[in-house]
């Protein structure tokens, strides 16, 4: 879940092209709406979707490790927590 977190924060401080101290995230998951998030820039608030996270992690692993990976290949799921889980093609 951390890392979630951390893919929507730099991917959300990189496109509004503002420091990372100033982005916030809440993950939120519900069974009719699925997953999305709610994400504080400078104090207003924003809804990312499903497609939106996907594409921040996406983004993160290509950051972090190096590795190229497509929304499709990116699930994600929830029990005690949100996480993600990288499917090869």
């Amino acid at each position: 879940m951390d890392q979630i977190v951390n893919a929507v924060c730099l991917h959300t401080a990189a496109r509004h092209e503002v420091p990372l101290q100033a982005v916030e995230v809440e993950l939120l998951y519900d069974e009719q709406y699925s997953f999305s998030a709610e994400v504080w820039v400078h104090g207003r608030s924003r809804f990312l979707i499903e497609a939106n996270l996907k594409e921040a992690i996406a983004r993160y692993v290509l950051d972090e490790y190096g590795r190229q990976v497509s929304s499709s290949q990116i699930a994600l799921d929830v029990e005690d927590e949100m996480w993600a889980d990288i499917h090869p093609e």
